[in-house]
This record gives C-alpha cells, sequence and structure tokens, in this order.
C-alpha cells in the first residue's frame, strides 16, 4: 500500500492535520506500518501540489488538509485496480536464501531455521491478538500477516526438503536474469 492512498483514504472521511492523520493510519493498520510525522508531511505536500488535497485555513495552530475531486477519483481508481505481486515490494527473506546458498561459509540450514524460529514466534504473536476484540479493519490486517507467516512456514519446510536434494553444479552458478523470466501477471 502506498502512504499516499492511504492517506487520501482517511481525508475521505474529512479533514484531518497530519498527527491525525499518522493517529488514523496507525489505527487502521493495527501499528503494523508506522509512519512518521515527517513522512506524513512529506506526502501530504506531494499531494498538495498533485492536486489531490488541498491545504485548509490553520486552526489552533494546525493546518487540516481535506481530499480534492482529483484526490477522490485518484482514491476511487486505486480501489478500483487490483495490485499486482510485482508490485509489491521485493521478499528479502527469498533473496537472502538465495544468496545464502552461493555464498561460501554460509549455514544454509541455519539461515533457514532462524528464520523458521522467528516467523514461528511471529505467528504465535499474531494468534495471540487474534483471540483480543479489534475493528474488522484491524481483524482483516491481521489475518492476512498471520496467512502470509504461516505461508512463509510452508515455503521454509519446502525451501529445507530441497535443500536436502541439492546438489551444486560444478562451476560458477549459473542464474537467470530477472529479465529472463516471464513473470505471469
Amino acid at each position: 500500500m502506498s502512504v499516499k492512498h492511504g492517506l487520501l483514504a482517511l481525508l475521505e472521511r474529512g479533514p484531518m492535520y497530519g498527527y491525525q492523520l499518522r493517529a488514523a493510519f496507525d489505527s487502521a493498520t493495527g501499528g503494523t506500518w508506522p509512519l512518521n510525522i515527517g513522512q506524513v508531511y512529506t506526502t501530504l505536500s506531494r499531494l498538495e501540489r498533485d492536486d489531490l488535497v488541498a491545504a485548509l485555513p490553520e486552526n489552533d495552530g494546525q493546518r487540516p488538509y481535506e481530499i480534492t475531486a482529483h484526490g477522490r477519483d485518484e482514491l476511487a481508481k486505486w480501489f478500483t485496480t487490483p495490485v499486482q505481486r510485482g508490485d509489491r515490494p521485493r521478499d528479502e527473506v527469498a533473496i537472502k536464501l538465495a544468496l545464502a546458498i552461493t555464498t561460501p561459509g554460509v549455514d544454509v540450514a541455519k539461515v533457514v531455521m532462524t528464520q523458521r524460529t522467528s516467523t514461528m514466534r511471529t505467528l504465535q504473536e499474531y494468534t495471540r491478538l487474534k483471540t483480543q476484540p479489534g475493528d474488522l479493519p484491524w481483524l482483516l490486517v491481521l489475518d492476512a500477516m498471520i496467512f502470509q507467516a504461516e505461508a512463509e512456514l510452508r515455503w521454509l519446510d519446502h525451501c529445507e526438503a530441497s535443500l536436502v536434494r541439492y546438489e551444486p553444479a560444478p562451476g560458477p552458478t549459473s542464474v537467470p536474469a530477472a529479465t529472463d523470466v516471464e513473470v505471469p501477471r
């Protein structure tokens, strides 16, 4: 999710100033994606520059912002456009494991086990949080995090099984370039 679209969605609720937006973003995401106030104001400046929000007159030392018609159009477009897998940040765990396999002296099994332990602890914490009452938006974010952790554990199981069967090819490792791999869209 982009901060830009997150702030637009929050401003659709009504005018807010920076600290209100940060608190509302934190509440909506259950604190899983903390924003610093500088990031909020930088994004608001860009949104204002692009005519997606408008600054309102200052009130008690705070400058509230409101979404514009152009901002509503942008927000509607974002909500109706699916997020493509290729648009998401790269998976650092997958990259770390791929590099561990090809880096001399790295205990790959230990890398997998360390990640598995961390992911299991994270999953246990998410499961504990699931037993507490919460609003539907937070519960859906929490469900997504639980499913992602479960998927990562399954993938780590797969990696561990693959490592048992893995026999490195003699000589330099040949890995296809990202441009050589077709990604379905």
